[in-house]
This record gives structure tokens, C-alpha cells and sequence, in this order.
């Protein structure tokens, strides 16, 4: 058992880690932990190397958003919520905005955890029921969702222009034999990280002084988007073809919030927060309870265990609980760090300098994985391009996460017609 509590506290490191490192995904420290369970099965037990990649998960699932919100630097499950939190930061309020998202995180991993036994009984026959018709929830939801997140007919139509210009660059990519990781990376940074810093240095934005005491009550509304973003996520974790992506639209219709109006500003990055961390869990899950692998770690464990059972479980649910509370208090402490870091760093050096960073990192990823250089880097100036309209439109980015629905709705549709 304290060898499980070892391998707990080593996969807090590794995931505080790649969380804090803008671009790098936690699926890239899982392959390479992965790649070497050849050799290191020689003298750790599976388990070990399972509770390492449980508890890493989760602590990159909390860590991730640090950078993201007050860099901008954009992973699957934060590119929605960094034009939000980027606000937050750009009025002086980055610790509130790194108090919303561990709170979010924490309680929406504690709700799914205590809802796991009615899931268990009943998203087995919901997973099985909605395969088919996966596409079509898909297409519905988004249309209906895309409407409901607009104000007038024309925001409704841009909206749904950039939902569907989104998607097409999104099947194009995936349409390559390049690695999805690299892939994701690139289409992500463009449209989520660097055209929402470039717009910034367009906005002459600066970083005023942050402020040290931050309000966060917690009331019904609040209760409710995190309850959201928890059960939003768990269900993420059985439905073929949905993701963080889909999660964050329904998420905001659960709760009722909005990603670009400031009254539900907070509670949005909390519903997002929530959900990202929960279908985090979940993915890992859902090995044991419909026997799929719902994500990278996922499959990585579900090769190191062939036959998980409920002792299994109940090991990576407490892992969970452990990673998630010392990630907790790590992400509170490192998020204010950075940002009395920030407060006295000129805006646009910082901003140039992420831009190049996220570049860079991409850059060691294409050559790493021998991916064509001229090709993605006209993926990379496409969806920057892209990512920029929204800003001058007005309307709110998540739209443009059609880059990922619309392929699936597409793949799902070939499978089912």
C-alpha cells in the first residue's frame, strides 16, 4: 500500500509538471511512461505505474489551467475558458481567476465521485443506446446550443460560419497521417492561444496590478454550475465523440451561464473547470464499467491491466481524491506565485515571449514526430487567422470548437448510416 502512496506522490510531480509547461500535454508524459513499462515492469507492479498515471492525470487536469489562464496558453479542456479568464487577469483579478478553477475542479471531482455508483448502473445502458445516434445528438445540440449562446440572428449566423469554417480545418488536419497530438497542438495553439494574445497586443491591453484580496462566495448559482461541470463530465466520459469540447456548451446551458458575459463569467470558468477535471476521472473509469479506454492514459492503462475489477477502482478513486487535494493547494500557491511574478513583468514582452515559447515547443513536437514543417506551419498560421475572427466579430470562441465536433459528427455518421 505505501508503495501506491509513492507512485501517488510521483504522479503529482510529473503532472505539476506538464501542466505548468505551456503546450506540453499530459499524454506526451504518459507515452514516454508508457514506452518504458517494458523495463520499469521489471521491479513496479502494474498498479504502481497505473496509480502513477491516475494521479499525473488528474494533477495536469488542475495545473493545466494555471498557465492557460494567465498566459493563455491553451490545452483541449481550457481553450474555452481562456478569453474568460484572460479577462479576469487583464481587470487584476488572476487569483480569483486561479481560486474559481481549483474550486471548480475539486468539488465537481468530489461530486462525481459520490454519484459513481449510480453511474455505474446507469450510463452502461446510456452508452449503448446513444452510440448510434451519436451524430445526431451532436448536430442538434450544437445547432441549438450555438443559437442559444448568441443574442440576434446575426450573431447566430457568424456563429455558426465560424462553427462549421471551424470544423472543416479541424477535418482537414485530422485527415493526415501527422500525429493527433501534434495536430491538436498546433490547431489549438493557433486558434485559442496565440490569436487571443495577439489580439491583446492589438488591444494595447496591459496587465494592471493584481489585486492580493480576492471575493469568491459560494452560493446556490455557484453550487450549481459546479454540480454541472461534474456531472457534465462524467457523462463526457461514456458518450462516443464527445469531449471537453462538447462538455463546455452543455455545461453552459446546465447552468445557465455564458463565456462573454461578465456576470457569468465566474461561474462559467467553474462549470468548465469542473467538467474538465471530472471527464478526466471519468475517462479513466470507464475502462472498468463499459471496458473503453476513453483517453490516452485510459488506453496506457487498460494495456498495463487487462482485467480491471472493483479493487482496481476503489485504488485509483482514492489515488484521485489524494492528487486532487495536494493539486489543489499546489495550484493555489503556484497560481499566486505567478501572478505576483506578473504584476511587475511589461505585458508585451511577456506576451512575445509566450507566442515564441508556444511556437518553439511546437516546433521541437513537428520535428520530433517528423511531421511536414511547410504543412503545419500553414495549419498553424490558418487557425491564428481564424482564431482572430471572433474577436473582431464578438462573438465568443467557443464556437470555433466545431474543429473538433464536426469531424466527429462526420466520423460517427459514416459509422451509423
Amino acid at each position: 500500500m505505501l508503495e501506491l502512496v509513492f507512485a501517488c506522490f510521483i504522479g503529482i510531480f510529473v503532472g505539476t509538471l506538464t501542466g505548468m509547461i505551456p503546450g506540453i500535454h499530459v499524454n506526451t508524459a504518459g507515452a514516454i511512461l508508457f514506452a518504458s513499462s517494458t523495463f520499469l515492469l521489471g521491479f513496479l507492479s502494474p498498479e504502481f505505474l497505473c496509480v502513477l498515471m491516475v494521479s499525473m492525470s488528474i494533477a495536469h487536469a488542475l495545473m493545466e489551467f494555471v498557465p492557460s489562464m494567465l498566459l493563455g496558453v491553451p490545452q483541449e479542456g481550457t481553450a474555452t475558458s481562456i478569453l474568460p479568464g484572460h479577462r479576469m487577469v487583464l481587470q487584476g483579478r488572476s487569483k480569483e481567476v486561479i481560486r474559481i478553477v481549483a474550486v471548480g475542479g475539486f468539488g465537481a471531482i468530489l461530486i462525481t465521485i459520490l454519484m459513481m455508483p449510480i453511474f455505474t448502473l446507469t450510463l452502461p445502458f446510456l452508452h449503448n443506446f446513444t452510440k448510434p445516434y451519436t451524430w445526431i445528438i451532436l448536430l442538434v445540440a450544437s445547432i441549438y446550443l450555438t443559437y442559444m449562446l448568441t443574442n440576434s440572428k446575426k450573431d447566430f449566423l457568424w456563429s455558426l460560419f465560424l462553427f462549421l469554417i471551424s470544423g472543416i480545418l479541424g477535418w482537414t488536419i485530422f485527415q493526415t497521417p501527422v500525429s493527433s497530438g501534434v495536430s491538436l497542438m498546433c490547431i489549438f495553439s493557433g486558434l485559442f492561444g496565440i490569436s487571443t494574445i495577439l489580439f491583446s497586443l492589438n488591444d494595447n491591453s496591459t496587465i494592471p496590478h493584481q489585486n492580493k484580496f480576492y471575493d469568491l462566495n459560494l452560493n446556490f448559482n455557484k453550487f450549481k454550475s459546479i454540480f454541472a461541470g461534474g456531472i457534465t463530465g462524467a457523462i463526457l466520459g461514456f458518450l462516443p465523440g464527445f469531449g471537453p469540447a462538447q462538455g463546455t456548451i452543455i455545461a453552459q446551458a446546465a447552468s445557465g451561464t455564458s463565456d462573454n458575459d461578465d456576470d457569468d463569467t465566474v461561474n462559467f470558468l467553474l462549470a468548465t473547470s469542473g467538467l474538465n477535471i471530472s471527464d478526466c476521472l471519468f475517462s479513466l473509469m470507464a475502462i472498468y464499467i463499459i471496458g473503453n479506454p476513453r483517453s490516452g492514459i485510459a488506453v496506457y492503462m487498460s494495456y498495463l491491466i487487462s482485467d480491471m475489477n472493483i479493487n482496481h477502482l476503489i485504488i485509483f478513486i482514492f489515488a484521485s481524491l489524494i492528487a486532487v487535494s495536494i493539486s489543489l493547494v499546489l495550484c493555489l500557491k503556484l497560481g499566486d506565485s505567478f501572478a505576483n511574478i506578473m504584476d511587475g513583468v511589461d505585458y508585451r514582452k511577456l506576451s512575445i515571449f509566450v507566442i515564441i515559447l508556444q511556437i518553439g515547443i511546437l516546433y521541437v513536437f513537428i520535428f520530433y514526430y517528423k511531421a511536414p514543417i511547410f504543412y503545419m506551419s500553414l495549419a498553424l498560421i490558418t487557425s491564428t487567422a481564424l482564431g482572430m475572427l471572433p474577436h473582431y466579430i464578438g462573438v465568443g470562441k467557443s464556437h470555433l470548437m466545431g474543429v473538433l465536433i464536426v469531424p466527429a459528427i462526420v466520423i460517427y455518421m459514416k459509422m451509423f448510416i
